[in-house]
Parts: structure tokens; sequence; C-alpha cells
């Protein structure tokens, strides 16, 4: 049995995580985390996600003795959590996104000392879509424009997705590209015509959009898209929870859902 904590127990995907949990019969809800003088400390995580009362209470610290931590939280309280977990040798499951470079860094450290699984989008649906898109630069080439485009709700604070900025760095990787220096991040007035090489990403917020990237392969005669539609935030947890089951007895490391799917 995998005694799992979740880290953002009341977010929208932590209310996710805490419904279906209980779904799988090698896991077990141990703890639920969030952040300090949140309005939910000491409430029940099943209620609050519909699940049933679990006997557990949202509380501001991690227990003492858990498997591992998947965490969907804001950067900060993502931060410190990863390391507490790290200095006890816990492996962790991060979908949190908008860490900024010396955050990441704080994590390629804690990974030095436990397994950490970090992806933007835990679909796997989308995984193989991160496969997918360079394995189609490759092939298809300079002559063809690539554009990312990506939809979320109203309420998501960071813009790009993380997922987007994936797929971009996938891409520039394939291609021998710095994500940087090719990124365009939305078109204005004056922008001028497309540049050879660019690799647009586009944001789009609005009511209460899941999730939708469309990676657009655009030549002189025709054009090629891949598109992935995230119907409900089940689709993430559920690969979350795979990534849990698969990191629990991995070694210190920082991987990826590729990894996990074997991609």
């Amino acid at each position: 049995m995998i005694h799992v904590v979740i880290s953002g127990a009341c977010g929208r995907m932590g209310r996710t995580l805490v419904r279906l949990v209980g779904e799988y019969a090698d896991l077990k809800l141990v703890g639920t985390a969030e952040t300090a003088g949140h309005p939910c400390l000491g409430s029940d995580p099943g209620l609050l996600a519909g699940a049933g009362d679990t006997a557990i209470r949202i509380a501001d610290t991690l227990p003492e003795k858990f498997d591992v931590m998947i965490d969907f939280s804001l950067p900060e309280g993502s931060i410190e959590r990863i390391e507490t977990c790290a200095s006890r040798g816990i492996p962790c499951v991060v979908g949190t996104t908008g860490f900024t470079p010396e955050q990441r860094k704080r994590i390629a450290e804690a990974a030095k000392k436990t397994a950490i699984v970090l992806s933007p989008n835990m679909s796997v649906g989308v995984n193989v879509l991160f496969h997918a898109v360079a394995e189609l630069a490759r092939q298809l080439g300079p002559d063809y424009d690539i554009e990312i485009v990506e939809a979320h709700h109203r309420f998501k604070k960071d813009a790009p997705s993380g997922t987007a900025l994936k797929i971009g760095e996938e891409i520039a990787k394939a291609t021998g590209r710095n994500l940087a220096d090719s990124a365009v991040h939305g078109r204005g007035p004056g922008a001028g015509a497309r540049k050879a090489g660019e690799i647009g990403i586009h944001a789009v917020r609005g009511g209460d959009i899941v999730g939708e990237h469309i990676v657009y392969f655009s030549a002189l005669g025709e054009r090629l898209e891949l598109k992935h539609v995230a119907h409900s935030r089940d689709t993430f947890a559920r690969g979350a929870l795979r990534a849990a089951r698969w990191v629990a007895d991995r070694g210190p490391g920082l991987y990826s859902m590729a990894d996990v799917l074997g991609l």
C-alpha cells in the first residue's frame, strides 16, 4: 500500500485527487495540506471534494510518515514542501506550474535527495503530444511555421500555460533552437510579418475551459494541426496518481511523465 499526501487539497486539482484516489486499491490517502491561514484548514478534504468523510483534516504542515506527496498548489508553498520531502527522502509528484528559474534550480537540488516527477501537465494524452510535436517538427523541417494556442479558465494565474511552454521547449530542442530566442508571445499592432524560425505562443482565458492546446504546423499549401482537449480535471488527476505509483520506489532524480510512460 502506498500512503499518499495531497498538497493543495482545497484547489480544483486537489479536490479532484481526493475524490479519485480511493478508486486505486494500492493507494491510500493519509494526509492533506494547504497554506497557513487557508480558510479550509481543519476541514475534512473528502467532504469538500464530495467523496464522503475521510477522518482526515487539512493541515498547514505535512504529516510525519507517508510514501508520496502529490502537489498541485502555488510555487512558493510547493517549493517548501518539496524541500521538506527531499530532506526526508520522500518522493514527490509535482503538477504545480509557474516556477521561476531559481525555483526550478531548487527543485533540481531537491531531486538529488529524492525522486521527483515534475510535469506541467499530468495528462497521458498531453505527454504523448509532447513526444509527437518534437518528432513532427524534426520531420517537417524549417518550411513549416509553428504556432501554439492554449485556452484555460478565467481563474488561471499563469500565462502562457506551463503545457504550452513545454510544447515550445520540445519543438525548440528537436529543431536546434532556443525557445527564449524563438518564442513570440502574441502578436499585436505593429508586429509586422512573421519571421522565419519563430515559435508563436498565444494564451486565451475565459469561463470554465479546463484546458485546450493546439499546435499548428503551416506551410505554403497545407497545414497540419495537433489538438488536445481536456474534458475534465479527472484526466490530470489520473495521470498524477499513475505517476505516484511509479515514483514510489524510484531512486533520487528529476523525472518527467515521459519517464513514467516509457516514452
